[in-house]
């Protein structure tokens, strides 16, 4: 079925027509459509828009990232289904690598996502042949390489799990995500929380990046912008916009 852009959920509606098309493709695990279905309900809390604590985050985290030494972007199913172009476009400004890493990890997955951020434009595709591993971390999600995630100093995980965000901030990096749950172990541990849509969040991140590369910004002011923003005084916030978006939600 054809769905109209008239229709107040469009949005919504394609985000999640893409995500079935990445699972009939073999990019999405079936967990993953679960995952995103509870995300969305706290969208609905944030009015389904990119909020002013949203856009003070993601211009941190473009601050952080231009300031790497070896930033990676770390792509799960979801990711790569819903973003693949954002992706691509922020890997290549970065001259950063993507690197597959997979909670439900099939070698056949990870091949196909690969792949598919390949003909999205990525240059710099790993994880089909990791050869480190993660401390901290039992299971499958512990698979990294050397030349990605292992020697990383800024990590950027969209929809991370929580157990492997602390071990990233255990083994020294800097972890930025985005996550539209503010309660989230991954939110309350990362160093910057976007808490905003994936779909939304990255546009905005890939454009202040371009903007501060474009206009030249000093390391200086850089560092200023970066090192000034407080990841749990920005949550607070949010919580405080959700709260007052449930109350107005309840009033209508």
């Amino acid at each position: 079925m054809t769905v109209p852009r008239s229709h107040p959920r469009y949005m919504s509606l394609m985000t999640r027509d893409k995500l079935v098309e990445g699972w009939n493709e073999g990019l999405v695990a079936t967990q993953g459509l679960i995952a995103h279905g509870r995300g969305e309900a706290f969208d609905y809390l944030l009015g389904e828009t990119t909020t002013p604590e949203a856009l003070e985050a993601a211009n941190a985290a473009a601050c952080r990232l231009l300031l790497a030494v070896r930033p990676v972007i770390s792509v799960n199913g979801n990711v790569g289904a819903l973003v693949p172009d954002e992706v691509a476009s922020l890997c290549n400004i970065l001259k950063c690598p993507a690197e597959v890493n997979l909670f439900h990890r099939t070698e056949e997955r990870v091949r196909r996502l690969a792949q598919h951020l390949r003909e999205h434009g990525c240059l710099d595709v790993l994880g089909e042949v990791p050869d480190e591993r993660i401390e901290g971390l039992e299971h499958a999600r512990a698979l990294c390489c050397g030349e990605g995630i292992f020697k990383a100093d800024v990590v950027l995980v969209p929809l991370e799990d929580g157990d492997r965000c602390q071990a990233l901030k255990h083994a020294g990096k800097f972890v930025i995500t985005i996550d539209l749950n503010p309660l989230s172990r991954t939110s309350r541990t990362a160093d910057i929380t976007i808490v905003d849509n994936l779909v939304r969040a990255m546009p905005v991140l890939i454009s202040r990046v371009n903007e501060l590369k474009d206009g030249m910004v000093s390391t200086e002011d850089l560092l200023k912008v970066a090192g000034g923003f407080s990841n749990s005084a920005n949550m607070a916030n949010v919580l405080r916009r959700m709260t007052s978006g449930y109350s107005r939600m309840r009033e209508k």
